[in-house]
């Protein structure tokens, strides 16, 4: 296979929300390369990219898919990427790694969340981006309000490189701006076209372009415009000062395509290969040594460095790893340290990817895209380097999760098999994350959506053959107390033999939120010996972690055990816990005690035509709004809601939104509970102690 240098190599990430033909998009590309003979169907099930069997039954994609194709001078890394909102931590991952964003737009949907998201993602990157206006042979199609949804949206300067003719189904025509010509696209798939000069209003309408083009590429390179007016430019002059002009994204060129049909694809490529990024354009990644301090990983430097950016476990070949390297060259066969772990590996397998198919490879090198067969103790995030150069790359940032489930086994004896799958499952996606909890004696499960946590159950089934239960997670209440309160408790027990004596007398008081439990002891004389304190603490902490009122742990109360008495044969450690829990107790239910809930606070974006039962649905939720705010095309609405009124909420907000609403939350503090939800909250309880 081919070796290329870093200047030839085309690093793209198709990204875009969901059924706007990312996945068609890299089939084309294949297609046009000569990679596959014939175009696959995303219904039928046939394309590279979705080759799981999750992916075919569901007709979407789910896994971020490797793809290459050689183009012009050019090799291209195509990463196909999710579009459902549940799996946008892949395109994340992917916009990390990559050198070029290739956003994808429906051109009946126009920009809906998904879109937003990721354009988001590249800004955050540092990327310049492509947007291709895809199905634009689908019913209704037209390029004018697309165009101007994308300035609305986004603000910039976008420019469309080609226009289509004859717009809606059928359209086989463009009129090339660039190469001011008229292209007719055959219809049998492979992307080939005629070209003629473009005449008439065609013919003006190519030309206002062209120079409106030019003039933009000017404003990066004025000896170009001085040439252009003199004696005109040709597209190959065009060339340096078209890629300044695009990498400063100074425009962003708009390309008209349909995927179904590959029209249109052949000349993005031209584009991507001639103009667009490539790892020159970032030649320096940001990374740690050993010490913890901030240095700098270059391409041209020798020894090696890659970055882990997504690992998936294959049934014919065990865990694969995607990687991008950043430095020097991956050799078969040769030693390198996981920089995470320090654990050496020695080099297996090699390949560069389409799909599932593999083409195998000795080396990979600077600014090239591939994955590595079983390494150990390897995961997604880790950076693999020379073992002289020992540097880590910061992890990627994941959203928050915004959906959760508690997890059980169906049979006893499978918690372990559960354990292991759970563990391998955050591994290969550190989105999907999980946690024992001690506290409510359940494993809670989260993730970016019900679908997401569906796919990875489905995983973890199918890999472990085992059954599991979801169901609403418990909520973790808080215990606490509105006024003061004491109690006196004695406790004696004598039945034979050496008995037990402790007089325990204790104030308490409420603390401010999130003070905990704070105790102190304010004994004077002899009428307790200090060496029973800590005995009386352990008895009130034991309390307070099984709680009094509804089993919930106790917070936010200060205890003073100010005197009590003994006795000088019975008192000893046990004594003075019990009577320290006993006078806790007591103390506590004197003290006006009530419930504390936990309060999440949320954004919520959605277009605003959908702002009214958004709205509508956090008051029903007994949400408090903090402030809206127009970010393009929607609206983001910020507020604090129960987490107890946010079981599903993504799902909800999805059907309230048509698909188009999207929501991130995280843990904001603890509030009083609304007395008649305490009393159920309450009664719930008792009921199951007394079952």
């Amino acid at each position: 296979m081919k070796n290329y240098t870093h200047s030839n190599l085309r690093n793209i990430a198709l990204v875009g929300h969901a059924s706007s033909g990312k996945t068609m998009l890299g089939e084309c590309m294949l297609a046009c390369s000569g990679n596959i003979n014939r175009l696959g169907s995303v219904t039928e099930g046939t394309t590279a990219s979705d080759y799981h069997k999750a992916e075919q039954e569901r007709q979407f994609s789910i896994h971020t898919s490797l793809l290459h194709a050689e183009w012009l001078e050019s090799r291209f890394n195509i990463i196909d990427t999710p579009g459902y909102l549940d799996f946008i931590a892949e395109s994340r991952a992917a916009l990390k790694v990559s050198d070029l964003a290739v956003v994808v737009v429906h051109a009946t949907h126009g920009i809906e969340i998904g879109t937003s998201k990721v354009w988001d993602f590249a800004e955050e990157f540092g990327l310049a981006k492509v947007v291709v206006v895809n199905s634009i042979d689908a019913e209704n199609a037209q390029y004018e309000p697309i165009l101007e949804d994308l300035k609305t949206t986004f603000g910039a300067r976008f420019f469309p490189i080609n226009i289509p003719i004859n717009p809606g189904p059928g359209c086989n025509e463009m009129l090339d701006i660039i190469r001011k010509a008229k292209l007719t696209y055959k219809t049998d798939g492979s992307g080939k076209y005629n070209e003629a000069k473009a005449a008439g209003e065609e013919g003006e309408q190519v030309d206002q372009l062209h120079t409106e083009l030019i003039e933009l590429v000017a404003e990066s390179d004025d000896t170009l415009l001085e040439k252009f007016f003199d004696e005109g430019i040709t597209e190959e002059e065009l060339r340096g000062g078209l890629h300044k002009a695009f990498q400063s994204q100074t425009f962003i060129p708009v390309f008209f395509t349909s995927s179904e049909t590959n029209v249109g694809v052949a000349r993005l490529m031209d584009f991507i290969s001639k103009y667009a990024s490539s790892p020159d354009d970032h030649m320096e990644t940001v990374a740690q040594n050993v010490d913890g301090e901030e240095v700098t990983i270059s391409l041209d430097d020798n020894e090696a460095a890659a970055f882990v950016f997504k690992t998936i476990n294959e049934s014919h070949i065990g865990e694969l790893s995607f990687v991008k390297v950043l430095s020097g060259t991956l050799k078969s066969g040769e030693d390198i340290v996981n920089a995470n772990t320090e654990e050496p590996q020695r080099l297996g397998q090699m390949f560069i990817l389409n799909g599932k198919n593999r083409d195998k490879v000795e080396q990979l090198n600077a600014g090239e895209i591939g994955a590595l067969v079983k390494l150990k103790n390897t995961h997604t995030g880790n950076t693999l380097t020379s073992p002289k150069r020992k540097v880590t790359v910061p992890p990627i940032e994941y959203p928050n999760p915004s959906i959760h489930e508690a997890l059980k086994p169906k049979n006893k004896g499978d918690e372990d098999k559960i354990s292991i799958g759970l563990a391998a499952l955050h591994e290969e996606d550190p989105s999907f994350q999980y946690h024992v909890d001690s506290e409510l004696h359940q494993t809670v499960i989260s993730g970016q959506g019900e679908l997401h946590l569906q796919v990875a159950m489905e995983r973890i089934k199918e890999r472990f053959n085992i059954e599991i239960e979801l169901s609403a997670p418990k909520i973790p209440f808080r215990e606490t107390i509105r006024n003061n309160g004491e109690a006196k408790y004695r406790h004696k027990k004598q039945s034979g033999g050496a008995g037990q004596f402790a007089e325990v007398w204790l104030r308490i008081e409420p603390a401010p939120r999130d003070h905990g439990v704070e105790f102190t002891h304010s004994l004077v004389g002899q009428n307790v010996d200090r060496v029973f304190v800590p005995s009386v603490e352990k008895g009130v902490n034991s309390t307070c972690t099984d709680g009094i009122i509804a089993g919930y742990r106790v917070v936010d109360v200060k205890i003073d055990f100010y005197d009590g008495k003994m006795h000088p044969v019975d008192s000893k450690d046990v004594a003075f816990q019990i009577a320290g829990k006993q006078a806790f107790r007591e103390a506590f239910q004197s003290a006006k005690p009530c419930m504390l809930e936990p309060i999440t606070k949320i954004e919520v974006s959605v277009p605003e035509e959908f702002m009214g039962a958004v709205m509508g649905d956090l008051s029903s939720r007994r949400g408090k709004i903090l402030g809206m705010d127009a970010e393009g095309a929607f609206q983001v609405v910020r507020a604090e809601v129960p987490q107890m009124e946010l079981y599903h909420y993504s799902t909800n907000l999805r059907s309230l939104t048509g698909g188009r609403g999207l929501h991130a939350e995280e843990f904001s503090h603890y509030e009083y509970m609304p007395r008649e939800l305490e009393k159920k909250v309450i009664a719930q309880s008792q009921a199951k102690d007394e079952e």
